[in-house]
């Protein structure tokens, strides 16, 4: 009999998106095969405890953690990728310098009855946001040398900063609606400055947003000076580094949101072409997760010529960004002219790429996919089957000389 794979399913997080994360994590947890997988609910709470088993389930619950978590050993001195591979809860250190020690084991020891008991064959991890999807813990996965689902360290951190996103995006030649990034500091020390800099480079409506975030949490639409400082104010409660954006279609028109789910590792595919209209004015965190208001339109109503421009787009980003595995592309196209003759083309400009894409079945990545001929199910088999695939090219590089 074909001894089955172990996945831990990762989810949680010291996030704003934590709650996204435990929706994904569910839907996963109850879609995957058990009959090919056997399968380590790990959780992350949101002070950063690691639990598995009964407190992880519990985390999905939306239960408190216990004060006290079932550790697997004192986390001063247990080697940090040594426990995730083997799916031990523990709490990181925060500085786990001593991970690179060989760990001593006693053959009666609860840790090295864990160790027999929990390996893990691939980590599926659906953290979204900060911690879990900016190349943090991709590299405590490649230290624990451990096969794991989605990009790497470099993929993750380029797709999760918007600003290093954008730069790669244009080294690509990928359109783009013009921008401009400030840091923290800037906007604290001369907002006046700052507000000249953005008004000099772009046209309201701007978008202000954190540069490392997701979920479209802490993103304002600003529509004139009155309302950036509360917009800034607010993205810069988030991150130290600010992405504005000049808004598609100017003002009192919207533009289309389109989406691209991407799969693959290094010849990766893409789905069909899906819209969103949102519910709200823009596509935020409300109109994404607490209302039912948006409308998900698959495939988009776009011509031929246009999906597949949208669609090769797609896979350019995701190599631009070097990514693996999964990602959700984000566009914006103008708003058709009205009552225009041999008006020009809507332009398409390419918006941003999520590494780590809302995974609940009616998100958008699955849906995209399952339109596209490949059920849920087992489109989390294809990404398992993917990170397996990535971590045994992985063994033919040499990391020593000798």
């Amino acid at each position: 009999m074909k001894k089955k794979l172990r996945i831990g399913i990762l989810f949680g997080g010291r996030s704003g998106e934590h709650e996204v994360s435990l929706l994904s994590a569910a839907s996963i947890l109850k879609a995957i095969d058990k009959k090919k997988y056997e399968v380590v609910p790990i959780g992350i709470t949101k002070d950063g405890h690691w639990v598995t088993a009964s407190d992880a389930h519990a985390l999905l619950a939306g239960k408190q953690a216990p004060e006290n978590p079932r550790l697997a050993g004192n986390p001063a001195n247990t080697p940090t990728a040594a426990v995730l591979q083997r799916g031990e809860a523990v709490i990181i250190p925060p500085v786990p310098a001593d991970s690179l020690q060989p760990l001593q084991l006693s053959a009666t020891s609860e840790i090295a009855t864990a160790r027999r008991a929990l390996h893990l064959d691939v980590i599926f991890p659906v953290l979204h946001g900060t911690f879990g999807e900016d190349g943090t813990i991709q590299g405590l996965f490649e230290l624990a040398d451990i096969a794991y689902v989605g990009s790497g360290v470099l993929g993750s951190a380029a797709g999760m900063d918007k600003a290093a996103m954008k730069k790669l995006f244009a080294a690509a030649g990928l359109p783009q609606t013009p921008w401009i990034s400030l840091l923290r500091s800037e906007w604290r020390a001369n907002p006046r400055a700052c507000t000249r800099k953005i008004e000099a480079a772009l046209k309201y409506p701007v978008f202000v947003k954190p540069a490392n975030l997701g979920s479209s949490v802490g993103i304002s639409k600003v529509h004139d000076r009155s309302e950036l400082a509360a917009a800034m104010d607010e993205a810069a409660s988030f991150d130290r580094k600010l992405v504005i954006e000049q808004g598609v279609g100017g003002q009192g028109a919207k533009p289309r949101e389109l989406e691209v789910a991407v799969l693959g590792n290094d010849s990766p595919e893409a789905s069909v072409v899906g819209e969103i209209i949102p519910g709200a004015e823009f596509y935020d965190y409300e109109a994404k997760y607490l209302s039912d208001a948006s409308v998900p339109i698959i495939p988009a109503k776009l011509t031929a010529s246009e999906s597949k421009q949208i669609r090769q787009m797609a896979i350019e980003a995701f190599k631009a960004c070097d990514c693996a595995g999964l990602a959700r592309v984000d566009f914006l196209m103008e708003p058709a002219a009205k009552g225009k003759k041999n008006s020009k083309k809507p332009r398409i400009y390419l918006n941003e790429i999520n590494t780590l894409p809302g995974f609940t079945s009616i998100s958008m990545y699955p849906k995209l996919w399952e339109a596209s001929g490949l059920p849920y199910k087992q489109l989390i088999d294809r990404l398992i089957q993917l990170a397996i695939e990535r971590h045994q090219e992985k063994q033919e590089t040499t990391f020593s000389r000798s």
